[in-house]
């Protein structure tokens, strides 16, 4: 899926306490179904080397409608599908053809250039189809942005889960809480999915940006309660833990080491250098990404462009747009 810049809106900073930021996503349309787009933001790009972050749905589509993301293409960043609800059927210029259902990892490594579609697979049409999810990307350290691209799938049956006193966490990527996931990764991180029944309580883990997307329900943190629908990005600290409101609570753990410098942000380019990204931009045009097998026929062309892209350092500053 693609970034089209348009800026994530950021609550004022909440004082003192544990959480720096709150960040309020933005509409966006992915091939006829809308989003809520919490990364990038105004004022705060990346949490740990997560740059993008989108939640599809939930929503549903009729009986011959189904999601359509024409074939597109990414540089410098790892780009991972988490569905909650629904399927996805993923093609791309290596050959993969798989569908990914929930509780699944697509994690696909574009570094030099990769291209890919999504879409609901004809096969499934013929009825109404939900949808609901996250789809992240991960920006790739300096070392592997030119990295050959890759793709790997990982059933939910694969990942680790964590089940104690009210609190369901499957680690999706990274490490934490004790647990390594065997999804590979370019950087230190984490990603995890956890389910928390009312009052039960999460530590954080113990890395170096970290931030909690709020998928459902409510969340208290150091007295102050957080909606859904909100990033919240915490300032650095030990002993600190998210606990659940009287409906229980679904949230998204993220985060990770800094970034190892600044990066720029054009369309679907991630890169720590403008001329790359300019280098990327003629090679769509080109078609020098090459084709997806199965979905050759229809491309998203090279959004005209609005604004230039612009540098972002690692722990915030201008928006993309």
């Amino acid at each position: 899926m693609s970034v089209d810049g348009d800026p994530t809106g950021l609550m004022p900073e909440c004082g003192a306490g544990p959480v720096g930021q709150v960040i309020l996503p933005r509409t966006h349309d992915i091939g006829g179904f809308e989003v809520r787009r919490a990364l990038p933001a105004k004022g705060r790009q990346m949490v740990g080397p997560f740059i993008f972050f989108d939640q599809m749905g939930p929503g549903e589509f009729l009986t011959g409608q189904g999601l359509d993301v024409r074939p597109h293409p990414h540089i410098g960043l790892s780009t991972v599908t988490y569905l909650f609800e629904g399927e996805i059927q993923h093609r791309d210029t290596l050959g993969s053809d798989l569908p990914i259902r929930p509780g699944d990892v697509n994690w696909m490594t574009a570094g030099r250039g990769i291209a890919h579609s999504e879409r609901t697979a004809e096969a499934r049409r013929g009825h109404p189809n939900p949808l609901y999810g996250i789809q992240s990307w991960v920006a790739l350290p300096r070392a592997q942005e030119e990295a050959m691209p890759g793709f790997a799938h990982h059933p939910a049956a694969t990942l680790p889960v964590i089940e104690e006193r009210g609190l369901r966490l499957r680690l999706i990527a990274g490490t934490g809480w004790g647990a390594r996931s065997p999804v590979v990764t370019s950087s230190e991180l984490f990603y995890a999915d956890a389910v928390m029944a009312p009052g039960a309580s999460l530590p954080l883990p113990e890395h170096e940006e970290r931030g909690a997307y709020v998928v459902e329900g409510t969340v208290e943190i150091a007295g102050d309660r957080f909606e859904a629908g909100r990033m919240l990005v915490f300032r650095a600290g030990e002993g600190l833990a998210i606990t659940a409101g009287p409906q229980g609570a679904r949230l998204l753990m993220l985060g990770g080491a800094a970034m190892d410098g600044p990066r720029f942000l054009f369309w679907n380019f991630v890169s720590s250098s403008r001329e790359r990204i300019e280098q990327a931009k003629d090679d769509w045009r080109a078609g020098r990404f090459g084709t997806v097998p199965g979905d050759e026929k229809k491309f998203i062309p090279l959004p005209v462009e609005r604004v230039r892209a612009q540098v972002q350092a690692p722990s915030g500053g201008s928006p993309t747009s």
